[in-house]
């Protein structure tokens, strides 16, 4: 893995997928070398105007890429519903979880969930669950869900998954990373209990500049935090287009193995994607299971073909 680049990505001609959160930042750069490679991809974001932005600017940049927009709300049940109806594709080669929220002031979802455990995990399990029998039906085809180093801070709390006893929002933040890496790894051995092909992997981008760090004082009116921030990303953070490696490693690289967790392989900040460390209470069988069903209660969405393990 050592070196591997954008370069290194497969030919993928005839290959479909969805990049939420692709209109701007890591997702925007997955999707484009995606394009380039000859995938067909679907630009979720929640706000049409960014969106079809982000997909002329992919055309200009790759004439002739497949690209496409398709609105998704990852705060809103009601739109992620309604995105994985529309979309027109029985088959689907790859899923990429990438959109989330970051640190933000405490606030809810159109759902009632807490926004950072509503949008960064529960939005993109009921996503995965609703275009599950498009994943089914491709053979190896891949889920590759975005979590953070940040998730070291904190386990979830599975009795207050919403944080409604208390609000911290970085440790917030890290339960919803956690919870990414405990649904791919639950997904995993689901996947492995039904006999499928379907890889279901996790990625991280160690450090990257993007406007995710920015978004948190931004909308609470903190100016010098949102200025420390960005001066984080000027200084210290790696670019998008490095930021989105390990997340396209894992989306395409041969030989990925389920439940892999891939990052930047320098500290876990920079660096050649490689693989990742990760706290051992994300390999947890019982707290992943729970989160399942704790996830499926909360959403509504449950996985056709995808039962609990024995």
């Amino acid at each position: 893995m050592s070196g591997w680049s954008a370069h290194d990505i497969p030919d993928q001609s005839g290959r479909t997928a969805v990049v939420t959160g692709a209109n701007s930042g890591l997702g925007y750069v997955t999707a484009r070398e995606l394009a380039r490679k000859g995938a067909r991809v679907v630009v979720a974001c929640r706000s049409e105007a960014r969106g079809r932005a982000a997909v002329a600017r992919l055309g200009s940049e790759i004439p002739g890429a497949q690209a496409e927009f398709a609105r998704l709300d990852l705060a809103d049940l009601g739109s992620v519903r309604e995105f994985a109806a529309k979309l027109p594709y029985e088959r689907l080669d790859l899923l990429v979880n990438n959109a989330g929220v970051m640190a933000l002031p405490y606030g809810t979802t159109s759902d009632g969930f807490e926004t950072q455990f509503g949008v960064n995990h529960l939005g993109h399990f009921a996503l995965t669950g609703l275009l599950s029998p498009a994943l089914l039906a491709t053979p190896g085809a891949r889920v590759v869900t975005v979590s953070s180093m940040m998730h070291a801070l904190a386990n979830i709390d599975i009795d207050d998954l919403n944080s409604e006893h208390r609000y911290r929002r970085w440790i917030a933040y890290a339960r919803s990373k956690t919870a990414n890496l405990l649904f791919t790894h639950e997904l995993t051995r689901r996947l492995a209990a039904a006999g499928s092909d379907v890889v279901a992997a996790a990625a991280h981008p160690g450090y990257a500049a993007t406007n995710l760090q920015t978004a948190g004082p931004r909308a609470e009116g903190r100016r010098g935090a949102e200025r420390l921030m960005e001066l984080g990303n000027r200084v210290i953070a790696q670019p998008a287009e490095a930021g989105a490696l390990p997340s396209l490693h894992a989306a395409t690289a041969p030989g990925v193995r389920p439940d892999s967790f891939t990052g930047p392989s320098i500290a876990m900040w920079r660096g050649a994607p490689a693989p990742s460390w990760r706290a051992r209470w994300t390999r947890d069988d019982r707290a992943s299971a729970r989160l399942w069903e704790a996830s499926e209660e909360l959403t509504g969405v449950t996985y056709a073909g995808l039962k609990a393990r024995e």
